[in-house]
């Protein structure tokens, strides 16, 4: 089947899928499947359990959602056998991005199906697992929740569990947790694993959540880490000159879709307040520490927008499909090259899609470039206009006289220098060479605040 779907567009598998399916992909624009599709279909069709590798923005969830839904209809399964399958994410936002494709892909199909995750209320999930679910998609620690806890939850007749961003699920802490989930699911059912990376975490997660002898399928390109159509370089730009820089890049960009990447919460808050004030910009934020409901709409709004400007922490860098970016701005450094893929990975997604990157680099932190290039990820130098300076006169006067933005800016200096101290990469983010002066001016700061977790509290 494997020839039949490389040398084809979906249409082709007529007779092999049912047509309902491949009625919903032609609605959602879907004619020709991806490698990681190719590769992975013919197994999953015939309920081998999977370990996929394919980097950021390959198709991963039509290639696990679409074996689901075939073999659930095969099976002509009902409200009344329960759940058929779970899907666990390690995001609420991603949860819901593959919740919506799912939807979409059900258009035509009795099959119910509920997303279950934190910070939506726990009764309604309830209730809709109590009259039974066939697809359930949900993040660990709630799922975990209502297999211990609530009555009436029928999963006894589980056929599939995916686990999504199996790489991410681990670096999130949710180890424990999906070995609880594990050791209460019914053992003979088929398991789909997919990562952007497999080391030897993902190993140890592999071998104990799937049966023995799974398929390993992976579709990377050995001789780049990003995708073709990503033209992505790096601009240097001292510190005190960032934030000119970025509100003369959102001007230009006014037309286009941006998402600007920065290392904390609160410098997230700062520079949204900032520039929704003072720059004529269609500027939304998301971020950890924001309700559940806010971060669903700022998420579904920036995934409707034509145009505007996403700014974001790395909650937004894993796995989010989000149509027709045209820019990722890395304005805070990335913890690691594989989380500097995973941000340049939201934009150039798809067949024949492109999209440009620049993060920002002070001088003293070039050699962040050499880094990359060992992970084959290739940037070129990118040299931009001399911004005006009138804007850091602007933010100053606000500092000066706008309590509130000043106590935003002093939480997000502290939090930025705290990245810093902690920064995995600290031979190139070196905050012993981090002038603390020029930093705070980067914050609207004409007196540099008071640091206590730097050299026993002394400025310098």
């Amino acid at each position: 089947m494997e020839d039949i779907i490389a040398k084809s567009s979906f249409s082709m598998l007529e007779g092999k899928i049912d047509g309902r399916i491949l009625k919903a992909l032609k609605v959602m624009g879907y004619s020709k499947p991806t490698q990681i599709q190719v590769k992975t279909l013919p197994h999953l069709l015939l309920g081998d359990d999977i370990i996929g590798a394919a980097k950021t923005g390959s198709g991963k969830t039509l290639a696990f959602l679409i074996p689901i839904v075939e073999n659930l209809i095969k099976l002509q399964f009902t409200r009344k056998q329960g759940t058929g399958c779970i899907i666990i994410s390690p995001t609420r936002e991603l949860a819901l991005q593959i919740y919506e494709v799912l939807k979409k892909l059900l258009i035509d199909v009795d099959l119910t199906h509920s997303l279950i995750v934190g910070g939506e209320k726990k009764l309604k999930e309830i209730v809709r697992l109590h009259k039974g679910v066939n697809i359930i998609v949900s993040t660990p620690g709630r799922l975990l929740d209502h297999l211990q806890n609530t009555q009436g939850f029928s999963y006894e007749n589980l056929k599939c569990l995916v686990l999504d961003e199996a790489d991410k699920l681990l670096e999130a802490g949710f180890e424990k947790h999906i070995a609880g989930i594990i050791n209460l699911l019914p053992k003979n059912r088929q398991t789909m694993l997919f990562s952007a990376t497999i080391d030897d975490s993902v190993k140890n997660l592999a071998r104990l959540a799937l049966r023995h002898n799974p398929t390993l399928i992976s579709v990377k390109d050995e001789t780049q880490s990003t995708v073709e159509g990503l033209q992505q370089g790096y601009f240097i730009c001292p510190v005190e000159k960032r934030i000119c820089w970025l509100y003369k890049m959102l001007k230009k960009c006014k037309k286009l879709k941006v998402m600007v990447f920065f290392s904390s919460c609160n410098s997230v808050d700062f520079h949204y307040e900032f520039f929704r004030k003072n720059c004529k910009a269609d500027i939304i934020s998301i971020h950890g520490k924001q309700s559940q409901p806010r971060r669903k709409e700022a998420f579904q709004s920036f995934v409707e927008a034509k145009s505007g400007t996403l700014f974001c922490t790395d909650v937004a860098a894993r796995g989010l499909d989000i149509p027709k970016v045209d820019w990722i701005v890395q304005f805070d450094p990335p913890s690691d090259v594989k989380e500097y893929i995973h941000r340049v990975g939201r934009t150039a997604r798809g067949l024949n899609a492109n999209g440009r990157a620049v993060i920002l680099l002070r001088p003293e932190e070039e050699e962040f470039v050499t880094f990359l290039k060992n992970e084959k990820v290739y940037l070129d130098k990118y040299n931009f206009d001399e911004p005006s300076m009138d804007v850091q006169e602007m933010l100053e006067d606000l500092i000066q006289t706008n309590g509130v933005m000043k106590v935003l800016a002093r939480k997000a200096y502290l939090s930025f220098l705290r990245c810093y101290k902690k920064h995995p990469f600290s031979k190139v983010f070196n905050i012993n060479k981090l002038d603390l002066h020029l930093a705070a001016k980067a914050f609207g700061f004409l007196e540099q605040p008071h640091v206590d977790f730097l050299n026993n509290g002394k400025k310098r």
